[in-house]
């Protein structure tokens, strides 16, 4: 379950925050409207408002300044437009239509325009239906810019005053998903858990993770100038931190499954993994409530047990049973899970504390770790051609729109077509798979909203009573926009009834017409998902490329960070977060091909694999990052740089060779067990056999990432 979805830390998650910030700036921009005009002003002013808090989300000051000044502008330009156009039906019907594909062309700009778009559709729709003069379009688009800029000046000032609540609260989010990542890898030591499966479901979690991430840093690394910011930056340095470590826990779960299975260690290991996703909770709670956090957690009980259980393999091995392999995976677990508990602890210490400056990169330039903000007409421009998935989704919906409108016109009753337009403009996404997962969510939302506004109408038909519900479904709309569409369904349309109702309470056939509006408008968005469709399968090779192209690029920077060639890991973690970006876009271009049809669907097994082996890559590294920094007292640093400069042009050739077109023959090879002196003789180290062993796999590991990519090619072929 989601987080923001328990009760405990609902009411401190940025999103109820954004639901408050949402219903107490249309509530108020209303209630000062009403006096000075009339009802009918005020709902303009109050249209203007809404439209310019759909972009109301967490950002950067800057970049919500300009994504929110652009919706006033773009909205308003559109609010004219129609209104212009409203007494000609001909010259109206093809605004609507040029409108609509040209809002749906801007989402080249990534997924922060989404909210852009819809907003422009938004009052498209809700424009069409006022048939005005010349003078009252301009009065109308007057007032409806006046309530647009207040709420921009409302929510600027409130982001200005809770700037460091926000990013507090986007932090916090980042942290209770690493704490579900935990979780899952705690169930690859649960051998009711299938290791594929748990995999599988491991990849999927790492999108989201990435995501909450990046949110995370294009808040907090942007501007971080006193000593409260440079807290939330040190916990932010912190979970990447713990996060690597997290993935150099990766090991041969199948080994320790056949040779322990009978042991209880693997329950404790289960247990340890549980007990730190609860200890990063903490943290993240504390975080929300703006409180320095103390663990709470003992791990001593488990870490006593693994040693008990280490101390007993090894007098098997002692009396001659071959356990070697299950002795070395499992000391080299505890290893790692007591820098992941230090960590943890050095977690809970960065929130303790106020610095004097931000413990980050001093002068380092922050742009390769954060969002860029770009919006050129060229890039419109350069989509305007029948291969573009953008401009196919463009002409999808202004079809869908177009024919949405025919169908209102013939419809039997005064049908109010701006409901299916909206409806059409919901649910119809540029991916099959979020229409219909949009289309499930606004059906099954508006059903239960209808039911639940008749209801009221009929046992609870009190004006005083109905503004309170109003309120609640106003807060309650925006706060589950992006946590979950079909709450935020059930609550708009909750408002839209039970306001349509107090205007005109003698329409009994509203909620009817509601619903049959609806399901006519995801009827038409459904029959359109198929045409011009840009199914997923067409995206897979750019998106193998870029992920071979980025993991080249990371191992470079992986082995010049262990061989220590820069001053700092500032590259490497550029390149880490690049690669991570690129595996979770693929990976969640598999699961949106898993929702298309199945004669859709390419080469599932091969993609899913292809994005696990170059996971594994980067758990290896990070493996090998925690074995050379535990033994860096004893390490013989020029045998080991000689070592890892060996399996350093080994990995970057068959990476190499990946990205080359064609059948790539790699024949794996494998570097010496341990380097020789200038003598002749074995130099003495302990980490030997460890790092050995992990350049084995991650050598493996890349000659099967040309497999699998072979594999995906030749099923998209």
């Amino acid at each position: 379950m989601h987080y923001a979805l328990n009760l405990r830390t609902f009411f401190y998650s940025h999103y109820f925050y954004l639901g408050l910030r949402f219903a107490a700036g249309l509530v108020g921009v209303t209630l000062i409207t009403l006096q000075f005009a009339d009802m009918a002003v005020a709902m303009t002013v109050c249209i203007g408002a809404l439209c310019t808090a759909l972009m109301d989300m967490p950002s950067p000051l800057r970049h919500k300044f300009n994504e929110m000044s652009a919706s006033v502008l773009l909205c308003s330009a559109v609010t004219l437009l129609i209104s212009l156009c409203a007494p000609y039906h001909w010259l109206l019907m093809t605004m609507l239509v040029l409108v609509s594909f040209a809002a749906c062309m801007m989402v080249v700009y990534g997924r922060k325009s989404m909210p852009l778009q819809l907003a422009t559709l938004f009052i498209m729709t809700m424009s069409m239906e006022h048939d005005m003069t010349v003078r009252e379009s301009f009065i109308h688009t007057g007032l409806f810019t006046l309530g647009a800029v207040a709420y921009l000046a409302y929510a600027m000032g409130i982001s200005w005053i809770l700037r460091h609540r926000i990013k507090q609260q986007v932090l916090a989010e980042a942290l209770f998903e690493l704490a579900a990542y935990i979780d899952i890898k705690a169930d690859f030591y649960d051998a009711r858990h299938n290791l594929t499966e748990q995999f599988n479901k491991l990849i999927r979690h790492q999108s989201l993770l990435a995501d909450r991430q990046q949110a995370s840093r294009d808040l907090i690394l942007r501007a971080h100038n006193n000593a409260r910011d440079a807290i939330v930056v040190q916990v932010h340095v912190c979970m990447l931190d713990l996060y690597e470590l997290i993935l150099s826990t990766h090991t041969d779960y199948a080994l320790l499954r056949t040779h322990l299975a009978d042991s209880p260690v693997m329950q404790t290991l289960h247990d340890l993994a549980y007990k730190a996703a609860r200890d990063i909770e903490s943290v993240a709670y504390d975080v929300t409530r703006k409180k320095s956090s103390y663990p709470e957690i003992s791990y001593d009980p488990e870490m006593a047990a693994i040693e008990a259980e280490l101390a007993a393999i090894q007098q098997r091995i002692d009396q001659g049973k071959p356990q070697h392999e299950a002795l070395a995976v499992l000391r080299a677990q505890r290893n790692k899970i007591r820098a992941i508990i230090k960590m943890i602890g050095e977690l809970h210490q960065a929130s303790q504390k106020a610095y004097d400056t931000t413990p980050f990169w001093v002068d380092a330039d922050m742009g390769p770790f954060l969002s860029q903000q770009k919006y050129e007409f060229r890039m419109i421009l350069s989509h305007l051609r029948l291969d573009s998935p953008i401009f196919r989704f463009s002409l999808r919906v202004a079809m869908a729109i177009s024919v949405g409108l025919a169908v209102a016109a013939i419809l039997p009753y005064a049908a109010h077509s701006y409901w299916i337009v909206l409806t059409i403009v919901i649910i119809l996404k540029p991916s099959f798979s979020m229409t219909k997962q949009r289309r499930s969510d606004r059906i099954i939302g508006t059903i239960i909203g209808c039911v639940i506004t008749a209801l009221i109408i009929k046992f609870l038909n009190y004006p005083a009573l109905i503004l309170c519900i109003l309120v609640l479904a106003t807060v309650a709309t925006p706060t589950f926009i992006y946590l979950r569409y079909r709450y935020a369904a059930i609550a708009v349309s909750i408002m839209i009834l039970l306001q349509m109702h107090l205007i005109a309470p003698g329409n009994q056939d509203l909620i009817t017409e509601r619903l049959i509006d609806t399901f006519i408008g995801a009827a038409v968005a459904t029959a359109f998902s198929f045409v011009l469709a840009n199914w997923e399968y067409q995206s897979l090779p750019r998106l193998v490329r870029e992920v071979l192209d980025v993991n080249l690029r990371y191992m470079q920077a992986s082995f010049d960070l262990l061989q220590g060639k820069g001053k700092d890991d500032f590259a490497y973690r550029i390149e880490r977060k690049r690669l991570m970006d690129s595996l979770a876009a693929l990976s969640s271009a598999l699961v949106r091909m898993l929702d298309e049809p199945a004669r859709k669907q390419r080469a599932v097994e091969d993609i899913n694999l292809f994005i696990v082996q170059n996971y594994l890559l980067v758990a290896h590294v990070a493996a090998l990052r925690a074995i050379l920094r535990r033994h860096v007292k004893e390490l013989p640093a020029e045998p080991v740089n000689a070592m890892l400069t060996e399996s350093h042009d080994q990995v970057v050739e068959v990476l190499t060779r990946a990205l080359a077109p064609g059948k790539a023959e790699i024949e794996p090879v494998m570097v010496q067990m341990a380097p020789m002196s200038q003598d002749g003789n074995a130099v003495p180290w302990s980490g030997w056999p460890l790092v050995q062993r992990r350049i084995r796999l991650l050598q493996a590991d890349a000659v099967k990432i040309i497999v699998h990519r072979e594999a995906i090619l030749r099923d998209l072929a």
